[in-house]
């Protein structure tokens, strides 16, 4: 962050103090703002997706992970880069 400015550092710094959710809020903002205007198909094709994989976990028999288990094998992965 070398060439932020003080403005943008004294922003930054007073986001940091607010609540987790709040930062989040912000977060989707600042990005919404810089991502262009919404796809109108893509919520429906994420929803379809959506859709599809809760079709798929609720008619498969296995035994889904713990969350330990896949925050083991993610930090696995990460230490293998």
């Amino acid at each position: 962050m070398s060439s932020v400015t003080k403005a943008s550092a004294k922003l930054l710094s007073d986001a940091l103090a607010l609540t987790p959710e709040e930062r989040m809020d912000i977060a989707a903002e600042l990005l919404a703002s810089v991502d262009g205007p919404p796809d109108p198909a893509w919520e429906q094709a994420w929803q379809a997706e959506l859709d599809r994989r809760v079709t798929e976990a609720d008619a498969s028999e296995a035994v889904p992970p713990t969350w330990a288990e896949v925050r083991a094998r993610v930090l696995s992965k990460l230490a293998a880069r």
